[in-house]
């Protein structure tokens, strides 16, 4: 495995977004974040507590488009519902990473139907090159090329998640 993000890179990346989330909304204004897990959880975390002090509430959403392959297959299942209603709140969509884009449009044409007050998307990696939909995201953590990579909640078939940093799996590349 080759390292592509160090845990202070990624640290610092996080902080750095928080800031940019921070000037986007009126101060003290909550705002709700919403997990698309499993990848998402360690993102989620990191970024919910360097948005303190500002109020922040979480809930959490499963979707999948990969099973255990290491390419989407383009169809998208919602596996777990929002636990909250969306109606009236600054909603940030919190994403491990965006791909194709086939699973975040989905997610966010599901989230605007709820009517929410705003919506947004926080992602960790972006690989534009692979977009087969064009969607919005407005808080990008780093771009990537087309790599498959695995750490800080990142997976493949179930492993890595832990790792503090973020790999290429060399051999699946």
């Amino acid at each position: 495995m080759t390292t592509l993000f160090t845990a202070e890179q990624i640290n610092a990346r996080i902080h750095q977004l928080a800031s940019e989330i921070d000037a986007s909304y009126p101060s003290g204004a909550p705002l709700h974040l919403v997990a698309v897990l499993k990848g998402a959880f360690v993102f989620l975390s990191d970024l919910a507590r360097a948005l303190a002090p500002r109020p922040v509430t979480l809930d959490f959403i499963a979707v999948s488009s990969y099973g255990a392959a290491t390419k989407s297959s383009g169809e998208v299942r919602l596996l777990k519902d929002l636990d909250a209603p969306l109606q009236g709140r600054d909603v940030i969509i919190v994403e491990d990473i965006v791909d194709t884009g086939l699973t975040l449009s989905y997610l966010q044409d599901v989230m605007r139907a709820r009517d929410p007050k705003s919506l947004r998307t926080a992602c960790l990696l972006s690989k534009p090159s692979r977009r087969k939909v064009d969607v919005q995201v407005e808080y990008i953590g780093f771009e990537i090329e087309d790599k498959f990579v695995v750490g800080y909640g990142l997976d493949h078939a179930g492993q890595f998640r832990h790792l503090p940093f973020i790999g290429i799996q060399d051999d699946l590349t």
